[in-house]
């Protein structure tokens, strides 16, 4: 397992769980650097890393084998995102994505990933109609999809939503920006938070952060404004397409990994090109077939 890049905790030791914890998970490799390993990501590993000048890493995850991949790689947060609607679904865009769709993806992933936050998306039309609705919907996403924590897009408008929700005892992490699942409304994929309009997305983050919000994530906002938010709130900050001012970082892993052909975002870096290595090895696959090569001898019983 890589070394967290999490500041070493300064909390106490968190105990074992007294009721028990299901299957045994394995046990974490020390960091080289000697620090005491964290056995679990939890939301105040976040904010110790927001107080102190670390950094963390967050990627998409919607199923097991990734999940595992990814955790053992030392990523930080998980998130099972509604862009599963586009990358795992076929959609166009995040909306037609459900609840029901979403619960047994994220199950993959919290049985899987053992030490990362899972953080799960909360769809279109799962939370707007009333925080009683968002409070139902997250208590699915904790109880049925073993969840961490939720995440739910929306402005100020959504502070009553998200206190409601964390005196439920749910953990939210906000999103601001640019909101896919507004994009109807907001007339496209727009950069938010330009000129007059970045004091709005701080109001808003310092809206839902006094309402009990553990994160602030924001998509496509300058980065100037983005550090101008960061600046204004005392919890941590995720950015994509928010410059390099935010405690956090996340990226669709089917982009950061080449997986997804096509157009890039400008925010996309990729890290490895698996849309040419499948496809290699998906036609090499094929030719062996189809020449008799494979299956051979040492395939055979």
């Amino acid at each position: 397992m890589a070394p967290s890049n999490l500041p070493e905790s300064t909390t106490p030791a968190e105990v074992p769980a007294p009721y028990g914890t299901g299957p045994a998970a394995s046990a974490a490799t020390p960091p080289a650097d000697g620090r005491k390993p964290i056995s679990r990501v939890r939301i105040h590993h976040l904010q110790q890393a927001k107080d102190n000048g670390g950094r963390f890493a967050m990627l998409t995850a919607y199923e097991q084998y990734t999940a595992e991949i990814f955790d053992q790689a030392g990523i930080e947060v998980l998130l099972v995102g509604d862009s599963a609607s586009n990358n795992v679904f076929g959609n166009e865009t995040s909306l037609p994505v459900t609840v029901d769709e979403l619960l047994p993806l994220t199950r993959a992933v919290s049985r899987a990933a053992k030490r990362a936050l899972i953080v799960a998306d909360l769809p279109f039309g799962s939370y707007e109609v009333s925080p009683g609705q968002a409070v139902a919907t997250g208590v699915r996403f904790l109880k049925e999809g073993l969840a961490h924590a939720v995440k739910i897009e929306g402005s100020a408008y959504y502070a009553d939503t998200v206190k409601a929700m964390v005196q439920a005892g749910i953990p939210v992490m906000a999103h601001i920006g640019f909101t896919p699942q507004s994009e109807h409304s907001l007339g496209g994929y727009r950069v938010q938070g330009r000129g007059d309009d970045a004091q709005r997305l701080i109001d808003d983050a310092v809206a839902l952060q006094d309402a009990g919000a553990f994160s602030v994530l924001m998509e496509m906002v300058p980065a100037t404004t983005a550090a101008a938010v960061d600046a204004a709130l005392r919890v941590p900050t995720v950015g994509i397409g928010a410059g390099n001012s935010t405690t956090g970082q996340v990226l669709v892993w089917q982009d950061m990994a080449g997986l997804r052909g096509g157009k890039m975002a400008k925010f996309v870096k990729q890290y490895a090109d698996l849309r040419t290595t499948l496809s290699d090895a998906a036609a090499a696959y094929g030719e062996d077939v189809r020449s008799g090569q494979f299956p051979g001898p040492e395939h055979s019983f």
